[in-house]
């Protein structure tokens, strides 16, 4: 999907179908997460107390991390075309030169036959002009590695995309790369390189909360084992008080996971950045971090109900115990 420049969007988001993300509450769309029997496992007790992997958090973050490095990458592609740009020499437009309208795409005809060409066959300045702005979007914007793979477009489309029709249409139009193309240019593309450094750092903000949520969700599961290690330790006189106590003290983890999650969803409801795009706006920056990605939409809820489950998994097997001791 190309974005244009201006107040509707920041940034390019390849095509892709969409997840849909109308999640109300706080376990809307937890129950298709976590269903596989590999995900949720009842404690075994006697056996092995297993710690959790965590491993939606730890893959969203590295997806996060990795999406930090591309952004920042066309950050510094379009500040290095506004730099090649600004360099260039302008051409003086015609005062009957065509008005504006003409469509972006006439730019590919630059510098192919019988276009911008004398009638000895050889370039005219203007088209040397434009060939030199071509070159300079090519060798920097359209040199990242990720870039033409994703969007797989032209350097005339994707500088129409990133940086408006308009300006395309105006370097067609004028012939050549005149002064208020020229400006026009660099200011945007130092906009697109601003817009990708304020993407970087709603990211690093996304990066410090996984980080955060997994400190939270570590520290209850291994409050969660260590409850589970006392029942094994107690005394036989003692196990049934010692169940209840574990018990109570399960769902006192189980509640703090509901908390986490509500907390988590209040996030989900206001991201660090919020680009203008069309589909579900509320979720548009998630949409675009984890939409790409083999793991859940929601990486934090997911690990969340996994925890949850595990929880009440183990207040299921305590619950039996002290039914069986009772």
């Amino acid at each position: 999907m190309s974005v244009h420049t201006g107040s509707t969007a920041v940034f390019q988001i390849p095509d892709q179908e969409v997840t849909a993300a109308g999640c109300s509450n706080a376990w809307c769309e937890l129950s298709a997460v976590v269903t596989e029997p590999e995900v949720v496992a009842a404690v075994a007790f006697g056996g092995v107390i297993a710690l959790l992997a965590f491993a939606y958090v730890r893959d969203a973050e590295a997806a996060c991390r990795g999406e930090r490095r591309r952004v920042l990458d066309e950050r510094d592609a379009f500040e290095a075309f506004a730099d090649r740009v600004a360099e260039m020499d302008t051409v003086t437009v015609p005062t009957d030169s065509t008005p504006s309208g003409v469509p972006a795409g006439a730019l590919g005809g630059v510098g192919s036959g019988g276009n911008g060409v004398t009638p000895g066959g050889g370039p005219t300045g203007s088209d040397v002009t434009l060939r030199r702005v071509l070159a300079a979007y090519d060798d920097t914007v359209l040199s990242l590695s990720h870039y033409r793979d994703e969007y797989d477009e032209t350097a005339t489309e994707s500088l129409a995309a990133e940086l408006g029709p308009d300006a395309a249409t105006a370097l067609a139009t004028d012939g050549g790369l005149s002064s208020g193309a020229k400006s026009a240019l660099v200011d945007r593309s130092r906009r697109a390189a601003d817009a990708r450094d304020r993407l970087a750092g709603a990211i690093d903000e996304e990066i410090a909360e996984l980080s955060d949520r997994e400190t939270t969700l570590s520290g209850i599961d291994r409050r969660r084992q260590r409850l589970l290690a006392h029942m094994e330790g107690v005394r036989a006189d003692r196990e049934t008080d010692a169940a209840i106590d574990v018990w109570n003290r399960l769902a006192e983890l189980e509640r703090e996971c509901d908390e986490l999650a509500a907390e988590r969803q209040r996030s989900l409801d206001d991201p660090p950045l919020t680009p203008g795009l069309d589909d579900d706006p509320e979720r548009t920056f998630y949409g675009y971090l984890y939409g790409p990605t083999d793991g859940p939409r929601y990486p934090v809820l997911a690990q969340v109900a996994e925890l949850a489950d595990r929880i009440r998994a183990d207040r299921d097997g305590v619950g039996k115990r002290i039914a069986v001791d009772g």
